[in-house]
């Protein structure tokens, strides 16, 4: 079984919850570590919940050889002027700024969070990190998401370029040893294409709601902008991860598609309205509406003068606005006709709970 709701540092998600929104600030530091600790702060006056990095090593994620013999699928690396190895050595998070960038969020005052991509990085990050991020690519690597899920802290598994078959091996992988998870659903395309929003399924999130009911949800995305971030949302999600920077236009492989602080920042606002609209599903008079239900709706009203005791026909009433408490809606007129007046009433006026006998 797992939990129904999970703590982040101290931070609680449901469904019922606010969004936990993550930063993932990636390979946007462009190799600088003074580029990463600025991006900490953008996060922050953006409203990100956590600012996240990506632990890895060229030398442990990928096969140079690998990359340079391989003929097809190479998708948006394709595009890239150098090879794929030396692109990953470029753009990893070294590892000797990780106390600095631990000691920058707490600064900031927001979570640090990080994907370790190897299990050297899974040691050096644990006692910082309230969660772990396992990446779409690493789904089919259990023995290391049984590692990660034996820390017994809360692992945000991405399902992107995956089976169904493929999603449920690994949260059994994680139940095995941990009770806490957020199920995201990912389309790991990184071209920034519009064509992309045809391949986000977001009702996925729908597959998973039941197949594991209650189960915490979340979104990783790639797509430029946040219109699939507010359908996530609708549909159940309360963890969301979106690429960070502060210039779409500058060269490197996360910039292109990610958010910057004006984007989001009104995400952020954005999908508040969303969560406020949403409400909780039981159809009621909202607070809001009391007023509403008095000025809008018909009553029982008296098209003339009537003394006390006259006997009410259908001649002798209209449905008109306001109406009152205490007043007779249209629905229960068989309620009103037939019936004496105990008083005298004017034209005009609705016939009141109390008026007849």
């Amino acid at each position: 079984m797992y939990n129904k709701e999970i703590y982040i540092s101290g931070k609680k998600i449901d469904i019922n919850s606010p969004v936990y929104f993550i930063a993932d600030i990636a390979a946007n530091h462009d190799g600088s570590l003074q580029r990463a600790k600025d991006l900490i702060y953008r996060a922050k006056e953006a409203g990100a919940t956590c600012a996240k990095f990506q632990h890895f090593l060229a030398d442990k994620i990928v096969s140079d050889f690998g990359f340079k013999n391989l003929k097809t699928g190479q998708s948006h690396q394709a595009q890239w002027k150098k090879s794929v190895y030396e692109v990953y050595d470029q753009y990893h998070c070294h590892r000797e700024w990780t106390s600095d960038l631990i000691e920058t969020c707490k600064k900031a005052e927001i979570e640090f969070m990080t994907t370790p991509y190897d299990i050297e990085a899974l040691n050096l990050v644990d006692a910082y990190v309230g969660a772990y991020k396992i990446g779409s690519g690493d789904i089919t690597w259990l023995d290391f998401i049984e590692q990660v899920s034996k820390l017994n802290k809360p692992v945000l598994l991405a399902t992107g370029a995956s089976s169904l078959d493929d999603v449920e091996r690994a949260v059994n992988c994680v139940l095995k040893h941990n009770k806490n998870i957020v199920l995201m659903q990912c389309n790991t395309n990184y071209t920034a294409s519009k064509e992309n929003y045809k391949y986000i399924n977001l009702n996925v999130l729908k597959t998973y709601a039941k197949l594991y009911p209650d189960m915490p949800l979340g979104l990783s995305d790639h797509t430029f902008g946040f219109s699939t971030v507010l359908g996530a949302v609708s549909l159940g999600a309360r963890v969301i991860e979106k690429h960070f920077t502060d210039d779409n236009t500058r060269l490197g492989p996360d910039h292109k598609f990610a958010m910057n602080p004006k984007t989001w920042k009104e995400m952020v606002i954005k999908t508040e309205e969303l969560q406020n609209a949403l409400g909780d599903g039981i159809k009621k008079v909202e607070d809001n509406e009391k007023d509403t239900v008095v000025v809008q709706r018909r009553s029982i009203r008296l098209k003339h003068n009537l003394e006390k005791n006259h006997i009410i026909s259908n001649e002798d009433i209209e449905f008109l606005r306001p109406a009152p408490k205490e007043s007779f809606a249209p629905y229960e007129v068989e309620e009103v006709l037939c019936k004496r007046l105990n008083k005298p009433k004017l034209k005009g006026d609705c016939i009141l709970k109390g008026d007849i006998v």
